[in-house]
């Protein structure tokens, strides 16, 4: 049975991912999942399909964990962009913020398409203001795809009230202008020659170079921080102001973090080398760099994107 319940552990990570806001929480709530299906197993014994039955218990870990806790957030969902100056910067506690994952999908280019959508961090930034009864029938109905029936066993309520709450939760992901069935286009030449350029122009933090590259209308937090910043003169204002210590950084390329193009930063060490400063999470649009999330958390999450603690 150890075997069976292996193979879902993708899935159900990507589910309990796109509850909860965190890849560690995820995996925490996985892990307590098989537990609970491990100590359960008598009970199963086949008499229903193990998938849905895995969700069931999944589900209901996730609803646990959700029980009194605050919903995750972008430093977006706070409030309007601020100035870039260091007084308007405050350091939230790292439960405040959606997390990074990394990409685990393999397999047919469409099915990969469908799954950097349904985790792209706008998309779960949408999820998270849901109720969490209302994420979960949403999740389960239209990333999971589970029918009707089959989520009304798994919440253990009537077709008729998953459908109702269905309803309710797709109103309101509307609002946040995300949908469900939106496509993440791959990666073309011009997007990767558009990297290139920004990888050596960030490193050698040439801000005329940069500017070519970042669009007008571009955004960027930087979670643990609360603030975020609107326009591309503001985002330069702080790369040469507040955030120039990222000159003579160094950048490389890590797994696909929620389906974005995505670097490790290293900042120069006094003790020589470079050391982890921040995972950069870069969305295109229209031949140009559109929004910048860096998670200052480095060492959190480096190890999770296979990235080294430490560059010579």
């Amino acid at each position: 049975m150890f075997r069976d319940l292996e193979q879902h552990r993708v899935e159900l990570m990507g589910y309990c991912y796109r509850m909860l806001g965190s890849p560690f929480d995820a995996e925490d709530a996985v892990q307590d999942a098989f537990e609970h299906a491990w100590r359960s197993r008598s009970r199963f014994q086949g008499r229903t399909a193990m998938r849905p039955w895995l969700y069931r218990i999944a589900t209901n870990v996730c609803l646990d964990m959700l029980r009194g806790r605050k919903r995750r957030l972008r430093p977006m969902d706070l409030g309007p962009a601020q100035l870039p100056v260091l007084e308007n910067v405050r350091v939230l506690p790292q439960s405040t913020w959606i997390e990074p994952i990394p990409i685990w999908i393999e397999g047919d280019p469409e099915d990969i398409a469908v799954a950097r959508e349904s985790v792209r961090l706008a998309f779960v930034a949408a999820l998270q203001r849901l109720s969490a009864r209302q994420r979960a029938v949403l999740i389960l109905r239209d990333v999971v795809q589970l029918q009707a029936n089959e989520v009304a066993e798994v919440l253990d309520t009537t077709v008729a009230s998953v459908n109702s709450v269905l309803q309710r939760a797709r109103s309101s992901l509307s609002r946040s202008h995300v949908r469900v069935a939106d496509r993440v286009q791959p990666l073309t030449m011009a997007d990767r020659k558009l990297l290139q350029r920004y990888v050596s122009a960030f490193e050698r933090y040439d801000m005329a170079a940069l500017t070519a590259l970042i669009r007008e209308d571009a955004s960027q937090s930087m979670p643990p921080f609360d603030n975020w910043l609107q326009g591309r003169e503001h985002i330069l204002t702080w790369w040469a102001g507040p955030g120039v210590d990222c000159r003579g950084s160094r950048l490389t390329p890590t797994f696909s973090a929620n389906g974005a193009a995505t670097f490790a930063q290293y900042k120069p060490s006094p003790s020589g080398g470079y050391e982890p400063f921040a995972l950069q999470v870069l969305e295109l649009a229209d031949g140009g760099i559109v929004e910048f999330t860096f998670f200052l958390d480095a060492v959190r999450f480096f190890p999770l994107f296979g990235a080294p603690l430490k560059l010579m």
